[in-house]
């Protein structure tokens, strides 16, 4: 394996597998705090990754799509974890409780991302702290590899769980924007545009491989990106 391939999964790795894995688990968390229990009683509310993984949908897939996409000028992530499963006959009121479960997942997204952001800034601002006393000390290269290996995962977390987000709030069905939008409209409206689902994945796929999902999502992705560095002085 290339070399250059072999840094780019060491610093994207976890921030991916806990992005699309924990987006999973806020959705059951959601879920149960409005009634539903089946993600609970399955153990899918749970912040180990394992629980969540799907091999291809959260391994494979992703490292493709990160291989291929700057290539093919297309999206470059684009993954999933198993699905948690939600039962709507617990909700009182089924069609908005689900869009609070669907929100739930890319409200997670944002969540990591400033989380990541915030460990980038206590990173800088340690190395900041300690510019002078490393600069005489032996380990001072060690600890420059070690911080620079830091803040390259934290950006990778920032920009995943940006890009994400992003991603799912697109209001095509299957993705959760899609539960949002259904929860806004007419009953009947709704209903019809929620039969889209069947063709969603294809057409997702269409759009991820012509290129036109990144050009979507690449815009709005950077514009909350640039949002995210300004709030904590990442320049």
């Amino acid at each position: 394996m290339d070399e250059n391939w072999i840094r780019v999964i060491a610093v994207y790795a976890i921030p991916v597998i806990f992005a699309i894995t924990l987006h999973e688990a806020a959705h059951g968390w959601m879920a149960q705090r409005l009634g539903d229990p089946t993600a609970s009683q399955l153990g899918r509310i749970s912040l180990n990754p394992a629980r969540h993984i799907d091999p291809i949908g959260t391994l494979l897939v992703p490292g493709l799509t990160l291989a291929l996409g700057g290539a093919m000028g297309a999206f470059a992530l684009f993954g999933w974890a198993k699905p948690v499963p939600v039962d709507a006959r617990y909700f009182t009121r089924p069609v908005r409780d689900m869009a609070w479960v669907a929100a739930a997942g890319p409200g997670m997204n944002l969540f990591m991302a400033l989380a990541w952001a915030l460990f980038a800034k206590t990173v800088l601002l340690m190395l900041g702290m300690s510019d002078t006393e490393a600069a005489q000390a032996d380990g001072q290269a060690v600890a420059s590899i070690s911080a620079d290996f830091a803040i390259r995962m934290a950006v990778a977390g920032i920009v995943v769980n940006v890009a994400l987000m992003v991603l799912n709030l697109l209001p095509l069905p299957p993705l959760d924007g899609s539960r949002v939008v259904t929860a806004l409209l007419p009953p009947s409206i709704g209903w019809r545009y929620a039969q889209l689902e069947r063709y969603g994945l294809w057409i997702l796929l269409i759009l991820l491989f012509s290129g036109a999902l990144g050009a979507i999502v690449k815009p709005i992705t950077a514009w909350i990106l640039q949002m995210i560095v300004s709030l904590f002085g990442l320049r």
